[in-house]
């Protein structure tokens, strides 16, 4: 648009399809040059903050104004947890969503007002997210958060070895984006006409797994490329043997189209 100033840069850190993440730090020294508000969604790849070995895929984290992060993803605390963290210290979420309730935040209190946190959220005192999280956090140590991580990871790349069925993409995070590609598929050229067929299979294949009720696996296209199951690891309790099943019940429920 001809004009049109940016002001605000939206960066994300573990896409819901892939995955991925944007290179934080990068798009961070272009921001801070021109002066741009960098914010960071990273509701799906924030949990990687806690592991020692995967947290580089965040690097540059600390430098960005403000990141969104959900907590009951990777980190398992109990829907819903959610939050929205910004390194502006001018009371700014205070400013957007102070409702000015005298009968409820009383200014003359003996202690520091700035400490009643629900005048500064969406609903108040509606969503104690943070005493959610610090419940597991409590409960469970920093020790087991970093295990919740870190132990899906030999899972995903086991899953990746182990299946022949055909990569969308190398996976980055938690996410295996494949497609499975029926027998009666497998000797075709790669063509329009063969991704017009492959297209249909992920659905009902979803459909038979639904209705058998063996499991369930969501699917997905992204960009011209047809649907591709997007399997998501985080339960530290999911064994190879599970993922074998996964990809033997694909077969079973998939191998006549």
């Amino acid at each position: 648009m001809g004009g049109a100033v940016p002001f605000f840069v939206n960066a994300t850190a573990g896409t819901t399809v892939l995955g991925a993440f944007d290179p934080i730090d990068e798009i961070a020294n272009i921001c801070e040059k021109h002066n741009l508000w960098l914010h960071v969604d990273a509701c799906w790849g924030g949990g990687a903050l806690v592991s020692k070995k995967h947290k580089h895929l965040l690097k540059g984290i600390q430098r960005v104004n403000s990141v969104a992060w959900n907590l009951h993803k990777m980190l398992m605390a109990t829907l819903q947890c959610s939050a929205f963290l910004v390194r502006d210290k001018s009371c700014l979420l205070q400013r957007c969503h102070c409702a000015g309730a005298s009968y409820l935040f009383q200014q003359d209190k003996f202690y520091d007002v700035s400490y009643d946190t629900g005048d500064k959220s969406v609903q108040c005192s509606r969503k104690p997210d943070a005493f959610k999280f610090w419940l597991v956090w409590k409960a469970v140590g920093t020790r087991e958060l970093e295990y919740r991580i870190c132990d899906t990871f030999p899972c995903l790349n086991y899953f990746v070895l182990k299946k022949k069925k055909k990569c969308h993409s190398q996976p980055e995070f938690a996410n295996v984006c494949f497609w499975y590609i029926p027998p009666s598929l497998r000797n075709l050229p790669e063509s329009p006409e063969l991704w017009k067929k492959l297209h249909t299979v992920a659905p009902v294949v979803k459909e038979r797994m639904m209705k058998k009720g063996s499991m369930m696996i969501g699917y997905q296209k992204h960009g011209d490329k047809p649907n591709f199951f997007r399997m998501v690891v985080i339960s530290p309790q999911v064994s190879k043997q599970d993922l074998d099943f996964v990809l033997d019940e694909i077969h079973r429920l998939g191998k006549d189209l």
